[in-house]
């Protein structure tokens, strides 16, 4: 746990220097939450890209709190805001689904450059670490780097791949995928999606297709939709979100790149906004960078 809570920590670095730091200098100069503190701390959360809903939502509470508890200790205060940003992750929060069936599929998606293969290729390492048999569909051929990135991802984590020539029908690919999954047993089969943002309405109509194609070979299927997010997009990523939230049913989030950028702050924003739980962030590109994400540890993180 303190080794996860270290990764958290380097992690989110940036994010800890624009959001936590400024929240301390804002109530440390403050003599309790009176209007102008009030204020200060709802512009930084906004430019943090915490989002202006989440912000007014946090700052409300806050308001209510100082009303009744009238605190003025620079410490407590900054507990509270603590305190307040982790009661929006915990709503959004729900335990992962079990996987009983076989294969468990969990279908990727998102626009290019958001980390989706890289991702696939590290979830694949960490149930492959747990002894379980993974499959690789690489159903992103319109990208002909996308399927040569899920190889060298398959070698790393000693998995096996399902692919096809570029260009080819990316729902046949899936279709091969999912009956080949059956029929070696795999526990889980990953499918990487396209994600040519240009061409969005294609977009959404090819993952609609590509996952009738796929509930059709496996009823039920895929058991999770995982939508990888780039951290660095900001309130950017918010409205690639909606849009995939509008043609699937997304079940899960990964938010990538947090390593990188000081706009951790988004998080807050997508779960209070998209009411979707954050399944695993990106720290690193080490292929154990990968982490379960549990809103304790990332606040903690942040004001540790």
């Amino acid at each position: 746990m303190l080794n996860v809570l270290r990764k958290f920590q380097a992690g989110l670095a940036r994010t800890k220097n624009s959001l936590v730091d400024g929240i301390q200098r804002i109530v440390t100069q403050a003599r309790g939450l009176d209007e102008s503190a009030l204020e200060e701390l709802e512009e930084l959360m906004i430019l943090s890209d915490v989002g202006v809903k989440t912000a007014e939502t946090v700052i409300e509470r806050l308001r209510q709190r100082a009303r009744s508890e009238n605190e003025t200790d620079a410490t407590r205060i900054t507990a509270m805001v603590k305190e307040e940003l982790a009661a929006i992750l915990r709503q959004g929060q729900k335990l992962a689904p079990p996987a009983p069936s076989q294969p468990w599929v969990i279908s990727v998606v998102g626009v290019n450059g958001t980390g989706k293969t890289t991702t696939i290729g590290k979830l694949a390492h960490r149930q492959a670490v747990q002894g379980k048999k993974v499959l690789l569909a690489a159903a992103d051929t319109f990208r002909a780097a996308a399927a040569e990135q899920l190889q060298i991802w398959k070698s790393r984590a000693g998995v096996e791949i399902v692919q096809s020539q570029s260009g080819a029908d990316p729902a046949a690919v899936a279709f091969d995928a999912v009956k080949a999954a059956m029929a070696r047993k795999v526990d889980f089969l990953l499918i990487d999606t396209a994600g040519r943002l240009h061409t969005k309405s294609n977009l959404m109509a090819e993952l609609v297709k590509i996952h009738k194609v796929i509930s059709n070979q496996c009823p039920g299927a895929p058991h999770e939709v995982l939508l990888v997010m780039d951290a660095t997009t900001g309130q950017n990523g918010l409205a690639q979100a909606r849009s995939f939230a509008q043609a699937v049913q997304i079940t899960g989030l990964v938010i990538t790149k947090l390593d990188g950028t000081a706009k951790g702050g988004i998080v807050f924003s997508i779960v209070q906004e998209l009411g979707i739980p954050v399944r695993f962030v990106g720290l690193g590109e080490q292929i154990d960078d990968l982490q379960e994400f549990d809103p304790d540890t990332f606040v903690e993180a942040l004001f540790g």
